[in-house]
């Protein structure tokens, strides 16, 4: 009689069964992650995308007309039939100028941001990476920007020019650049002594290679997240610029504007005097809140 070898069966039962291992997720897969888990900054994007898309839909959300006025109807008061926000103090409807001045105002505080993002993170990047004298020269040149307060500069500036809207885009363009700068270099600098720069540098790679390849994926987030923040204090200093005249002229619809024109009403309608400045504020404190939730969700320690 045959007598079957144990062998076979005592090396499967000693076979450990396989494990399963978690699906690893990328660093922008932990970022839209955390972002989810914050209600504060998707909140905040939420009003943000309600005012933005309430400023590009004006013309076909039925609106009236912002520019018509009427003396007949001056300083209505909130709640009025067919005017649920009032009317200024030349009869035009609040609502309306309150939606399309949106446009204005976003404009005015989105795009110096992003010029100034263009320029100063290039210079921040070079000046970084290229450290030395080239370095020096720039950071000297930003550091006389450095020696004005943001808002006198502005104001000096948009004073030299003249009023307008391209003076007040060029003026805040000129502010934001050195702060952009600034924040660029010191990260690229960070980023100029980590292992992989020194390995594609002894690889052979040339220095726009090493910049496009691995500086800027790793430089690009925390200025990004900064310039978001500058949106808020540009929105701001572009009211403050259009409320001392320095900024967009009449009749256009703008909140810093509406603020200054709407002045004199204050004693008589001060709910009404004051919409264009919640606007202001609740525009800029949701670009805060949306910046500091961004930065916490990019930070790889927390």
């Amino acid at each position: 009689m045959a007598i079957q070898s144990p062998s076979l069966d005592m090396t499967t039962a000693a076979a450990p069964a396989p494990v399963a291992r978690p699906a690893t997720r990328s660093y922008w897969q932990q970022v839209g992650r955390r972002l989810r888990r914050d209600p504060v900054t998707l909140v905040c994007g939420g009003i943000l995308l309600l005012i933005v898309l309430a400023a590009l839909g004006a013309p076909w959300l039925g609106l009236a007309d912002p520019y018509k006025t009427s003396m007949l109807r001056r300083l209505y008061p909130i709640g009025s039939p067919n005017f649920p926000l009032g009317t200024d103090e030349l009869g035009r409807d609040m609502l309306s100028r309150l939606i399309y001045g949106g446009r204005l105002s976003l404009f005015m505080g989105v795009t110096p941001v992003i010029c100034a993002l263009l320029i100063g993170g290039a210079l921040g990047i070079t000046a970084g990476f290229m450290g030395g004298r080239v370095n020096m020269l720039i950071m000297r040149i930003m550091d006389v920007f450095y020696a004005f307060p943001s808002v006198l500069l502005a104001i000096s500036l948009s004073g030299a020019m003249g009023a307008g809207a391209e003076n007040t885009l060029l003026a805040l363009t000129l502010v934001f650049i050195p702060p952009i700068c600034r924040v660029s270099e010191s990260v690229t600098t960070q980023v100029r002594g980590f292992d992989f720069v020194d390995a594609a540098r002894a690889s052979g790679a040339g220095t726009l290679t090493i910049v496009r390849v691995h500086v800027l994926g790793n430089v690009l987030g925390p200025i990004l997240v900064y310039a978001t923040s500058l949106i808020s204090v540009a929105i701001i200093l572009a009211a403050g610029l259009s409320f001392l005249g320095l900024g967009v002229k009449p009749p256009e619809p703008e909140w810093g504007l509406m603020l200054n024109t709407l002045r004199q009403a204050i004693y008589v309608n001060p709910l009404l005097a004051a919409l264009p400045g919640v606007m202001i504020f609740i525009t800029s404190i949701c670009f805060n809140l949306m910046s500091d939730g961004l930065r916490a969700a990019m930070d790889v320690k927390a």
